[in-house]
């Protein structure tokens, strides 16, 4: 089992396969990803393309290849900087996925799409568009997964998948926030001790460290039965965006938004100073930071500001059906840095 729309293995200092789940036990065993066409992502774009302007503007399928590696051959097809090639996410490797990537070719026609060929992947509209496409311009993704050779309790899984679809999962950082074998984690505490990295490395280092910290805190909340529920002291997250407010007491009418999905308690991405929430949602935020100076330090040292993400994630439009006996084919959608193997892990062993 594996990947986000967005890699794999172990999250550095607690294994994925530790982290509570919220519906324990898994009821299922699967092959997930026998072959890429059981991982299809599509992105949900953050706006479309106007039609005009100095950048192409490409709609790509791929198979077998990932985001990085596409947009080099699309830059050296078209005789740009790879710099000069956009894109909204990274999308894995082992996968069917189809993204949206635009090319600033100011002033030119741009290149006959038919001559160009590269091993998995296929074009599938081309446009224009006045703006490079930015890192994070989208709604979300729309999985559909299969899962094969399924064995286990399937009324139990009916069950299970029918509470997710109510009411959500954790929301976990998956593995490959961290890493082959979690080491972003470990590169990200040798660049705080001072080994210098790639200037391209550093963000993405940091970001690793700030996820295990927030897993952790998670983890802890899953076991405490407070991960879709409010504590003393919790900052909001607004649902559908980076919003946050709080700290703020959970009143008859937060009740009810957090009922309705409208709202979720948050977790730290951990930055200077003190988080923003109190009492005991701090004291637990603070607790499993303190068993991370090293990396508190460096996100100090580094600067970074306190920011906050929902400790729930609720998959929308979640069905499956049972196209084989022993197969289970599941569709969603998921918001813009959530991962879709979040929520298959809690079905599989």
């Amino acid at each position: 089992m594996s990947g986000q729309a967005d890699g794999e293995p172990t999250s550095g200092g607690k294994a994925a396969a530790e982290l509570p789940r919220a519906y324990a036990p898994p009821p299922l065993r699967a092959v997930l990803r026998a072959q890429p066409e059981d991982f299809v992502v599509e992105e949900l774009p953050g706006y479309d393309a106007d039609g005009s302007g100095e950048h192409v503007w490409l709609w790509v399928e791929k198979r077998g290849a990932n985001t990085e590696w596409v947009a080099r051959q699309l830059a050296a097809f078209c005789g740009i900087p790879a710099a000069d090639v956009g894109y909204a996410g990274l999308k894995d490797r082992h996968a069917v996925t189809r993204q949206a990537f635009s090319l600033h070719l100011p002033g030119k026609a741009g290149p006959d799409w038919s001559c160009f060929a590269a091993e998995g992947v296929k074009l599938l509209e081309v446009s224009r568009h006045g703006r490079k496409l930015k890192r994070g311009a989208l709604r979300g993704n729309r999985f559909v997964l299969r899962l094969r050779e399924v064995q286990g309790d399937r009324q139990r899984a009916e069950r299970v998948m029918a509470a997710i679809a109510a009411g959500g999962v954790p929301n976990y950082f998956g593995e490959q926030r961290f890493g082959l074998d979690g080491r972003n984690l470990e590169q990200a505490r040798a660049m705080f001790a001072g080994r210098r990295v790639r200037r391209e490395m550093r963000s993405l280092l940091l970001s690793a460290a700030r996820s295990q910290i927030f897993n952790e805190v998670l983890a802890a909340r899953v076991g405490l039965g407070t991960w879709n529920q409010a504590m003393d002291g919790d900052v909001w997250s607004l649902a559908g965006s980076h919003s946050w407010f709080g700290p703020e007491a959970c009143t008859p009418t937060l009740a009810a938004r957090l009922a309705e999905g409208d709202i979720a308690p948050s977790g730290p991405l951990w930055g200077e100073g003190e988080p923003p929430s109190t009492d005991a949602a701090r004291a637990l935020e603070r607790s499993i930071a303190a068993a991370h100076p090293n990396l508190v330090a460096g996100l100090a040292a580094a600067r970074m500001r306190h920011d906050r993400r929902a400790l729930r994630l609720l998959p929308r439009e979640l069905r499956w059906h049972w196209p084989a006996p022993d197969t289970l084919e599941l569709s969603f959608e998921l918001p813009a840095g959530s991962y879709a193997t979040v929520v298959v892990r809690e079905l599989l062993q």
